[in-house]
């Protein structure tokens, strides 16, 4: 019976992992005076989308850096390590051994750990590093979107959460994690 629920449970997480390749992982929306209808920017694995061009704009005016995709490489190799973490996976789900589980289990939490530093650290650097030229300057403000969450900057409020395939991502991994507990319990007791 276990091996069964653990076969569906690591089918589970391929077919979810593999959701984002082609769905939104992260959403921020950003509410101004000047866009009281909001600007939403949504990252995914290969591109970022949204009111990019508005929101260079908004952040030209504190020195922020203007986000262009074209100079993250992280769009470009991210899809190619989760293509990899999902070989991992199909291997765990032919073979639902523990050393096979736990290999899919390390790919996926260690490339989930680095994505969110990752992610931190580029948020930091966008929201520290300002134009010495900027129109606005207030001494010692850094404009830091939330990793998780929301948070007001002078007037500018900024939500930052899951899109619909970090939600997956995270489900797919909580699955993972049960498999692991239930192929090591099987055998170990």
């Amino acid at each position: 019976m276990n091996k069964k629920i653990i076969r569906i449970l690591l089918l589970v997480s391929l077919i979810f992992l593999a959701s984002t390749l082609i769905l939104p992982l992260w959403d921020i929306a950003i509410f101004a005076p000047q866009y009281p209808e909001g600007l939403n920017l949504q990252i995914w694995l290969n591109k970022i989308s949204g009111d990019l061009n508005n929101i260079n704009i908004l952040n030209h005016y504190v020195g922020m850096k203007a986000i262009t995709p074209s100079d993250i490489p992280e769009l470009v190799y991210f899809p190619k390590l989760i293509a990899g973490i999902l070989v991992v996976g199909a291997v765990a789900l032919a073979w639902p051994h523990l050393v096979s589980i736990g290999l899919y289990f390390l790919s996926f939490a260690a490339f989930s750990l680095f994505a969110l530093y990752d992610f931190w650290k580029w948020e930091y650097d966008y929201g520290h590093n300002l134009s010495p030229d900027a129109p606005i300057k207030v001494p010692g403000m850094s404009y830091q979107p939330p990793l998780f969450g929301s948070e007001t900057l002078l007037n500018i409020s900024i939500y930052s959460y899951p899109a619909i395939g970090g939600w997956l991502m995270m489900v797919s991994f909580l699955a993972v994690l049960y498999v692991l507990y239930l192929r090591a319990k099987e055998l170990w007791g």
